[in-house]
């Protein structure tokens, strides 16, 4: 664990497994530090976890967010409040599981970070939030997988029924525009029958009798225990996420559920 001060008092860093960081606060508040070193611990940690810090007012996180960048706006409005519903139209607010996705797939610029708030959390109750490392997937993958990712782009395709939707195709293997090394863009197709608003993927560059193991392996190497880091939520939790360097989903809820978060997201 190292220390370090700000001008409101000391802050504490303490490495999270397999990789991350959390960052706790002794009477300080998220401006306080300065941007560029918040995005630099994020870079360089992929998840930075804050706590001790100071929630923000709605439209004070939206304008905080906006001191990273550019600031994503839905339909919905800037800040997307992410809570389970009763009948839900889209599986993001289900009590299921979540899939491995980026996010902001289908905008025209892709955000660079995303930012959660949690101002409810259930504990014990399961929606951990799970973050896979694709920059280390892709470190560790033999020259012969390597290659073959780079022959690969995916069509992704969802009805537009909630802030997001419609059709893209990315290439399988890109570059992060801050570290400049590879990254992978994989989303998990959805079952219609499981998931509410599915997200459907058909896969370019490799043969279709191919695709199905395609799929499958690359989720499960995703999943992988040495790649993933799962944050169980706190109230009070500040989470500024690599949208480029990583996917993410979450763990289905276990019963019934009061966690709130907010989130926006910076391209």
């Amino acid at each position: 664990m190292a220390t370090g001060t700000t001008g409101a008092g000391a802050l504490r860093h303490i490495p999270l497994l397999p990789f991350g960081r959390i960052v706790e606060a002794d009477g300080a508040r998220i401006t306080d530090i300065p941007t560029e070193k918040l995005l630099r611990w994020t870079e360089e940690s992929r998840v930075l976890v804050l706590r001790g810090f100071p929630l923000l007012e709605k439209q004070e996180f939206a304008d905080y967010c906006r001191t990273w960048g550019e600031v994503l706006k839905w339909d919905a409005g800037e800040v997307i409040d992410l809570i389970v519903e009763e009948n839900p139209k889209n599986y993001l607010f289900a009590s299921g599981d979540v899939p491995f996705h980026w996010d902001g797939a289908f905008v025209e610029a892709d955000p660079r970070f995303f930012f959660f708030q949690c101002l409810d959390a259930t504990p014990q109750a399961g929606g951990e939030t799970v973050f896979s490392d694709t920059t280390a997937a892709y470190r560790d993958a033999d020259p012969e997988t390597r290659r073959r990712w780079a022959g690969i782009s995916i069509t992704y395709t969802t009805d537009k029924v909630t802030h997001y939707g419609g059709e893209v195709t990315e290439n399988m293997v890109a570059q992060h525009p801050g570290t400049g090394v590879p990254v992978l863009r994989f989303a998990e197709p959805l079952d219609p029958a499981k998931y509410k608003n599915p997200v459907y993927a058909t896969v370019h560059g490799i043969d279709p009798s191919e695709v199905e193991d395609f799929l499958t392996t690359t989720a499960e190497l995703l999943h992988r225990p040495e790649y993933c880091y799962v944050h169980a939520w706190e109230r009070g939790d500040i989470v500024i996420a690599d949208n480029f360097a990583l996917v993410h989903g979450r763990n289905a809820f276990r019963g019934p559920t009061t966690r709130h978060l907010q989130r926006v997201e910076v391209i």
